[in-house]
């Protein structure tokens, strides 16, 4: 029996399909590096579905939150506020698929009684937060996880209309992946007159960044701070749907105490949100204080370590 993310608790159906969900389909590549990197939920890109957006939910070790512990928990949601606009009240029957890799069939859960969920601006996800527990998706025998790739699938019913016709979205994770170190020295910090100064391009993973230097500040960070960004170097260049996940380490070197300043984080990189930092990176009377080492001769040194671990690509 498994607990559905949701007000009430209702009756399940587990049973096996030979047919494909109709709507969509992600597959995880790698799938144990989600969890060894510490990716506790991870978002699918969005499909259509009677008339509105959608996305699967995927909690490679269970939400915690719902009592998801020693589970793989899966859910839908409703994508973004729009898919809400003509209707504050979806009402929707839905499976959840996992396929069988060794006998090319599908576990598929759903509601036992086909009780609509009502999706709406209060409550956007509906789902099951002990989908399968991991004992039982581990066993090799079972054909769930198969060269540590799996694939999971949704059919989504509003009002009883079908959608023909699909897409995907495959997740491939790093399984060896090279921290990458980019060095930047600014010579004649003081004399540079730019709103933004950009390095050269350099390469991690298989994409190319650039670090973007604002010296009087950004946004909030506006004449008070340094602001520091690593960014995708042509973002225009990525599909929209593609999104990079990256673990990204920004420095400012400290050239006389080796005490360096900096930040770290995880971000899915989009072509819509190719840039990550601070906007108020330092405290520019910091930044500028001679005994701090941050500012010497008139130079400073930037760095960022990137290590690109998973990339999610669309497919039809």
């Amino acid at each position: 029996m498994a607990n559905l993310l949701g007000d009430d608790m209702d009756e399940i159906a587990r049973y096996v399909s030979d047919v494909p969900p109709a709507h969509y389909m992600v597959k995880i590549e790698s799938f144990s590096l989600l969890a060894k990197n510490c990716v506790d939920r991870f978002e699918s890109g969005e499909f259509e579905a009677g008339g509105y957006r959608w996305k699967l939910v995927v909690h490679p070790l269970g939400n915690k939150s719902k009592n998801g512990n020693d589970h793989i928990s899966l859910y839908l949601a409703i994508a973004g506020t729009d898919s809400l606009q003509t209707n504050r009240e979806v009402f929707v029957v839905y499976r959840l698929f996992l396929l069988d890799q060794n006998n090319d069939n599908y576990l598929t859960v759903e509601d036992g009684k086909m009780k609509p969920r009502r999706f709406r601006g209060m409550k956007k996800e509906w789902g099951f937060d002990k989908y399968i527990s991991l004992k039982e998706f581990n066993e090799s025998s079972n054909g769930y996880l198969v060269d540590d790739t799996c694939v999971f699938g949704a059919e989504v019913f509003v009002c009883k209309e079908n959608f023909k016709g699909g897409k995907g979205e495959c997740l491939s994770m790093v399984k060896s992946p090279i921290i990458h170190k980019h060095i930047w020295k600014i010579d004649n910090f003081s004399k540079l007159d730019a709103e933004c100064h950009e390095s050269r391009i350099f390469n991690a993973g298989d994409q190319k960044w650039k670090l973007r230097v604002y010296p009087n500040g950004r946004g909030s960070g506006e004449g008070s701070h340094l602001s520091f960004f690593l960014a995708l170097a042509d973002p225009t260049t990525l599909h929209p749907a593609t999104k990079i996940y990256a673990e990204v380490t920004l420095r400012l070197q400290d050239q006389e105490h080796s005490k360096h300043h900096s930040g770290k984080v995880s971000y899915w990189f989009t072509a819509s949100n190719p840039e990550v930092g601070g906007l108020r990176f330092i405290l520019l009377s910091k930044f500028r204080q001679p005994n701090m080492g941050f500012l010497l001769k008139d130079v400073c040194i930037v760095e960022a370590e990137v290590n690109v671990l998973g990339v999610a690509n669309a497919f039809s």
